[in-house]
C-alpha cells in the first residue's frame, strides 16, 4: 500500500465518524471551537489508535496466514465498505446523543472506529508503515470530524448518506486493488 493509498483510506475511514460528527452538529443550537475539537480529537484518536491494536494482533499471527493475506484483506475491506453503504441505504434512523460528554463520547469513538481495528491487522500483513498510516488516519479523520459538527449544523442530514457510500467505495476499491495486485503482480 502507497502512500497514495494511505489518503484515500483514511477518508474512507472517516466517514463513519464524520457522518455522526454531522448528526452532533445538528443537535448543537450554537456551535463553539470545543465541539469541533471535541469530536475532532475523539473519533481522530481513536481512528489512529485502533489500527495500531490491529496492526500488533495481526502482527503475532503473521506467519500462520502470510499466504492468504492478501484475501484476509480484501474481505475485510470489502465487508466494511459494503455495510458502510448498506447503512446509508438503510431507512433506520440513528440515534445518536447530543452530549459531548466522556461516556457518550468514548462509545461513538469506539463504535466508529472497529472498522479501523480490522484494517489495523490487514496493515500488519502488508507491510504498511504503521506510523504513517496512523498518522494520516488520526489527522484525516480529526478533519473530517471536525468539520462535520459545522457542516451538521448548517447543513443537516444532507450529506450524511453520501459521506457513508462515498467511504464504502473507497474502502472495496482499495480491498479490490490490494487483492489484484497480490493475484496478478
Amino acid at each position: 500500500m502507497g502512500i497514495l493509498e494511505l489518503p484515500l483510506l483514511g477518508i474512507g475511514l472517516s466517514m463513519d465518524a464524520f457522518a455522526v460528527s454531522i448528526c452532533k452538529g445538528l443537535g448543537v443550537r450554537e456551535i463553539k471551537p470545543k465541539h469541533m475539537l471535541c469530536c475532532g480529537l475523539w473519533f481522530g484518536g481513536f481512528q489512529a489508535l485502533m489500527p495500531l491494536i490491529g496492526y500488533v494482533l495481526g502482527s503475532a499471527f503473521e506467519s500462520y496466514i502470510t499466504k492468504i493475506d492478501h484475501w484476509i484483506a480484501f474481505v475485510l475491506l470489502v465487508f466494511i465498505g459494503v455495510n458502510m453503504i448498506r447503512e446509508a441505504f438503510s431507512d433506520e434512523e440513528e440515534q445518536t446523543s447530543t452530549s459531548f460528554g466522556v461516556k457518550t463520547m468514548l462509545l461513538m469513538a469506539i463504535a466508529t472506529s472497529i472498522d479501523a481495528l480490522a484494517v489495523g491487522i490487514t496493515f500488519a500483513f502488508l507491510g504498511v508503515n504503521i506510523w504513517l498510516a496512523i498518522l494520516i488516519i488520526g489527522c484525516t479523520t480529526f478533519v473530517f470530524s471536525a468539520s462535520g459538527v459545522k457542516i451538521g449544523n448548517v447543513f443537516g442530514n444532507k450529506y450524511k448518506a453520501k459521506a457513508e457510500i462515498m467511504g464504502g467505495i473507497i474502502l472495496i476499491a482499495i480491498g479490490c486493488k490490494i487483492l489484484i495486485e497480490h493475484l496478478f503482480f
